[in-house]
């Protein structure tokens, strides 16, 4: 038999097909809800955002009769119930950070990269995946810790805000996208450092600069702060202006382009490294 016979009669062997962004996505959402943290991660958010919620709430209101006229003219009843969105960022950032550590710390990322060469796909459909995530169960304890922390205000007597007062549901739904926005913060720092504790440091050190930034001399540390990026997306939150700091929207997106900036630093840093 000829080489060319030979050849013709062999079967032909179709090409190997790469995995397409919706492939990866696919995969990305099984591995990430079969996480066991994911659940314990998200059962946390919720009791912290609307439970905490209620409990600040409620002292808040206890003290209101005690504030002076001035500081009662700058209540905000509806960032009162949303505060105990200061500690719960974190919990959205250490499970933004574990979608990749995990993988670090298993070894499965050596699998992942071989299944899926195209890195810069990888990290979009984790991102695409958590954020989606993130965006939705931002914005429903958002509205949880507004819907009763409201109540708890009303019944001590305290101002009360609704949903249809000016300001009141973009600063809601603002609380959800800044939370949502520190969860993808804590995925691309997960994705940079590569290890849980140190991305997870970096997470925490971020909101707490700014209380400690007032001290450099001659006034810079005041205007870096305003600047700093979690700062300024927090004023998205605010429906009483009393300091005259960043409108919210203009607040938000430099948060989310210090976010974007961080991707663009990740992907660099997962294209040069080896697993």
């Amino acid at each position: 038999m000829s080489v060319d016979t030979e050849l013709a009669l062999r079967p032909a062997v179709a090409p190997e097909r790469r995995p397409t962004l919706a492939d990866v996505v696919r995969s990305e959402w099984t591995k990430f809800h079969t996480m066991r943290s994911t659940r314990f991660v998200v059962v946390a958010v919720v009791v912290a955002m609307v439970g905490l919620g209620a409990v600040i709430s409620a002292g808040t209101a206890r003290g209101f009769v005690r504030l002076t006229p001035e500081e009662q003219a700058a209540f905000d009843p509806t960032l009162v119930s949303l505060r105990a969105y200061f500690p719960v960022q974190w919990l959205f950032g250490v499970l933004g950070v574990l979608v990749m550590t995990v993988e670090y710390s298993t070894g499965m990322i050596r699998s992942t990269l071989a299944a899926v060469p195209r890195r810069g796909r990888l990290l979009a459909a984790k991102a695409l995946v958590y954020g989606v995530v993130a965006a939705v169960l931002g914005q429903a304890v958002a509205f949880g810790a507004f819907l009763v922390g409201q109540p708890m205000l009303a019944g001590q007597g305290a101002p009360t805000a609704a949903l249809g007062d000016p300001g009141v549901t973009r600063a809601v739904c603002g609380a959800g996208l800044y939370l949502a926005a520190i969860g993808l913060l804590g995925l691309a720092l997960g994705t940079l450092v590569r290890a849980t504790v140190g991305a997870f440091a970096i997470l925490v050190a971020l909101p707490l600069l700014p209380t400690v930034l007032p001290l450099l001399p001659g006034g810079i540390g005041d205007t870096v702060a305003e600047y700093w990026p979690t700062v300024a997306g927090e004023r998205v939150m605010f429906v009483v202006d009393t300091d005259g700091g960043l409108a919210p929207w203009p607040g938000m997106a430099l948060l989310l382009g210090f976010v974007a900036l961080v991707y663009v630093a990740a992907y660099t840093a997962l294209r040069a490294r080896d697993a």
